[in-house]
């Protein structure tokens, strides 16, 4: 029986495995996409009822017109998909997002923020990178793990004294934090890869990735978080890998700057 559990447990992995479009690293998912997009679009429905949705003319045709372009070249690694995009009037907000099964969503504050179609398509090629590469999935599926290793751990300590179990239980929560924090942050140099070469692929000039994050660096007057304890790649960390990768986004974007 243990033996059977063990094999239908590596099954189940195996089964999850995906290749992320253009970095074709392997990655593993413990749950169907299809669940994932299916509360996704449950969680915009509900976000839509409890916030204020923006009917400026001129912010929704911005965000359309910049995220098809985006969302049509990313469709080549995702499929169709019926895009929905809505702005969010919310101006203390820089930000945007998007979610499995074609759900953006942009905030006003970011709108009024950015400089340029190219900014913005800077923004939105990042957050549709995050869905092609399913980093939801991936992120959802390591909770599961690190809960699974939780559990473990507990049982583990279950006949120690009380002193080992106190470490025990500490190692667990300490390292299974940290490890998720880390994993978070693979993901977004993954969207930041990805998000560069859709956006030049849509004719977008991914220098406004650079312009923009170098704004956000003085927005925000530098993360005060230490980077081993944050999900997110501290800003000047960012811009140094963006531009590492920016010459090979400029010659992709030069055979299509006419778009």
């Amino acid at each position: 029986m243990k033996i059977k559990n063990k094999f239908l447990f590596f099954i189940l992995f195996v089964s999850g495995c995906y290749t992320v479009p253009e970095i074709g690293r392997s990655a593993f998912t413990l749950i169907p996409e299809e669940t994932l997009v299916s509360q996704s679009q449950l969680a915009f429905v509900q976000l839509k009822k409890d916030s204020n949705i923006s009917y400026n003319s001129n912010y929704n045709n911005r965000v359309r017109r910049v995220g098809k372009r985006i969302t049509e070249i990313a469709s080549r690694d995702l499929g169709y998909l019926n895009w929905e995009y809505v702005v969010f009037e919310d101006d203390s907000q820089l930000n945007a997002f998007a979610m499995p099964g074609g759900k953006i969503g942009v905030y006003s504050g970011l709108i009024k923020f950015i400089a340029s179609d190219d900014e913005l398509a800077a923004v939105l090629g990042h957050e549709v990178a995050h869905v092609a590469a399913r980093h939801s999935n991936q992120q959802v599926s390591l909770q599961m793990g690190l809960a699974a290793a939780g559990a473990i751990g507990g049982f583990l300590a279950k006949d120690m004294d009380e002193t080992t179990k106190e470490i025990v239980y500490a190692l667990s929560g300490v390292g299974g934090q940290l490890g998720s924090l880390r994993y978070s942050r693979a993901h977004e140099m993954e969207a930041d890869n990805l998000g560069l070469t859709y956006m030049s692929l849509a004719g977008y000039n991914p220098q406004a990735a650079i312009a923009f994050w170098q704004k956000m660096i003085h927005h925000s007057k530098m993360r005060k978080v230490p980077t081993i304890l944050s999900s997110h790649p501290a800003e000047p960390d960012r811009l140094r890998h963006l531009q590492s990768i920016l010459p090979n986004a400029m010659l992709i974007y030069q055979n299509n700057r006419y778009r």
